[in-house]
């Protein structure tokens, strides 16, 4: 009887995506995800008329990215793609998979491990924890020439800082000694950076000599900025892109406005765009309109009516983040030079359409606006920063594994080393709280939010309006109205106000109107610092009505004061509002208000004119 032996390859066991294997460290796990991944794609190869560069297209999506291969080991080889340029991996999915439709190859195979050295030498960008620009000789390079590389790299063959300053002149000499030298867009435009960056605080250091000290900010804007605002404005300027996040109420908007007109005066910034909530463009406007002296354009209406809107001369350009999806390519057409992002936690979850779109914009210059502190939301903070600088943070998947502390089931249950990410922050970001500011401050700070009324509210506003019209012309007539008359428009005029409430304060069924959501958010903010509380006054029972059902919905403690509490109550809603940590909020009527100390509340909103 004949044993027939058979030997069957078995496959190589799939590594988790979600979780790491205990016998590979971070690196090898994320590099093992892009290489199964990799090859396991059916993406189209093209091979250009270089030797060792090709074109890997995504048939599903359209995508096309350039690869670049100079040998077998991570670090060796370039992608254009995202992932690859901030993953410090040295590889990608694209390189997996041209090494493996290459490996297949005997030929080159055999190149790929000896390397690959074609007869030009290579000056290119090299992506890892930090970036570096480096030299790569050709088979052919001459005692001489490397000679001459030697001025510019070090021993290492790392571009240095007099080869930073003075590459067009090194690319020039080796032009003329007739050798053949390529470098790379995303080499060009990393130098281009770090000397632009250098010149920048150059200029501004010059103009602004003295620091918060020096005279040009007597005449910088229309108003006087603080000490602590001349610090951020400079911070903003010289960082060129940068996050402000000082606490809500210390002026992140009069600060941005400095910068930029700071960078105007500096590196000659001429358009701006800024990005905020709906609600607030036409407080950006008015804004600019109080301390600047430049022209403003709000962006909105339809398509037709924004294309004309981004074609008109002005410095600033507002836009809200909802249409930011659809104005993309209007917005790479007028080429901003700075972009500011108001309430910038909207792009706080970078799956979101709205943060993707908002992260494909380009600018030289960006100031970030937030007054949500972040320290302890990863995720949200490194989405953030990634629009300041994708690379500040590094990959989020070694982020949260530096900082995050997880169960054996992938909760995390605990952060760490959070003293290391405020001193990685120093350089990007810019945060100040009341407290350490306070004697710069005056003894109030005033804000006004404008919101537009719904469709509803501005029929019911009309309706009451055309009254009002008709009364005050009967007036203009006979110089005269009767008691009734006078009563009537006085309800008229009450229920104009009403109106710009919510509709509910009218009919008590509806509830449209934007207030009450804009109190809402604007608290989200302010309740980021825990030993904060607020006072709302208005004149109607029905405002208080509203806000307090979304109270309750986000579960903030709360107390509504008002001219029908009894008196023996009042005292105890006072009391309760000042003791109890969990009652943020204290309601109340203009009436009911009157003769209160309430000194420990730190913010007071009003619903309606005072």
């Amino acid at each position: 009887m004949q044993n027939n032996l058979t030997t069957q390859t078995l496959p190589t066991p799939k590594v988790s995506r979600t979780r790491k294997p205990d016998d590979m460290s971070l690196e090898e796990w994320q590099i093992t995800l892009r290489r199964q991944f990799g090859r396991e794609q059916n993406f189209l190869i093209k091979h250009t008329s270089f030797v060792s560069e090709f074109v890997i297209i995504n048939p599903q999506s359209g995508k096309r990215y350039r690869v670049a291969l100079r040998g077998p080991k991570p670090g060796d080889n370039f992608c254009s793609c995202p992932d690859f340029a901030v993953n410090t991996l040295g590889t990608c999915k694209h390189i997996e998979f041209t090494l493996a439709k290459l490996e297949k190859k005997r030929t080159a195979r055999t190149l790929l491990s000896k390397g690959l050295y074609p007869s030009y030498s290579e000056v290119y960008l090299r992506y890892g924890p930090k970036r570096e620009v480096v030299f790569k000789p050709a088979p052919s390079c001459s005692p001489t020439l490397i000679k001459l590389f030697s001025r510019y790299f070090d021993a290492e063959s790392i571009l240095n800082r007099n080869g930073i300053l003075k590459f067009d002149q090194f690319l020039e000499e080796v032009k003329n000694s007739g050798h053949e030298i390529r470098a790379y867009d995303d080499t060009l435009n990393f130098i281009n950076f770090q000397r632009n960056q250098e010149l920048l605080v150059e200029r501004v250091n010059a103009l602004f000599d003295k620091g918060t000290a020096s005279a040009d900010f007597e005449n910088l804007l229309k108003v006087p900025l603080y000490p602590y605002q001349c610090e951020g404005a400079l911070f903003a300027a010289r960082t060129g892109r940068c996050l402000i996040a000082d606490e809500m109420g210390l002026g992140k908007t009069i600060q941005a406005i400095a910068a930029a007109e700071i960078l105007a005066r500096t590196v000659d910034v001429k358009r701006v765009l800024i990005v905020s909530p709906t609600s607030l463009k036409h407080q950006w406007e008015n804004e600019i309109g109080k301390f600047a002296n430049r022209s403003a354009e709000v962006i909105e209406g339809l398509l037709a009516t924004r294309k004309v809107k981004y074609a008109t001369d002005t410095f600033y350009k507002i836009t809200n983040y909802d249409v930011i999806h659809r104005d993309l390519e209007l917005i790479h057409h007028w080429k901003p030079d700075l972009i500011i992002l108001d309430e910038a936690q909207r792009i706080k979850n970078w799956k979101t359409r709205t943060a993707q779109s908002v992260k494909k914009l380009v600018s030289d210059h960006t100031i970030v606006l937030t007054g949500t502190p972040l320290e302890n939301r990863l995720e949200e903070l490194h989405s953030i920063v990634e629009f300041v600088d994708r690379f500040h943070l590094g990959p989020l998947f070694r982020f949260l594994a530096e900082h995050q502390e997880v169960d054996e089931t992938g909760k995390v249950v605990g952060y760490k080393n959070l003293q290391k990410i405020n001193h990685t922050l120093k350089s990007v970001m810019i945060r100040r709280t009341k407290k350490e500011v306070l004697g710069d401050l005056p003894e109030r700070l005033d804000k006004t939010f404008f919101v537009r009324m719904t469709r509803q509210q501005q029929d019911h506003h009309d309706e009451n309006y055309e009254m009002v019209c008709k009364i005050v012309k009967k007036w203009r007539k006979f110089k005269f109205l009767s008691e009734g008359d006078q009563k009537r428009l006085m309800i008229f005029l009450q229920n104009m106000r009403m109106s710009c409430n919510s509709t509910y304060l009218l009919d008590q069924k509806t509830d449209y109107g934007v207030k009450a959501d804009e109190v809402t958010t604007l608290l989200n903010e302010i309740f980021e610092e825990p030993e904060t509380k607020v006072v709302i006054f208005s004149q109607w029972v029905r405002t208080h009505e509203i806000l307090m059902r979304r109270f309750k919905a986000k579960k903030w403690g709360h107390v509504f004061f008002h001219g029908g509490v009894p008196g023996r109550e009042r005292k105890n809603l006072v009391k309760q509002f000042r003791e109890d940590p969990s009652c943020k909020v204290f309601l109340s009527t203009d009436a009911g208000g009157v003769g209160l100390n309430l000194q420990h509340a730190s913010v007071v909103i009003n619903m309606d004119q005072p």
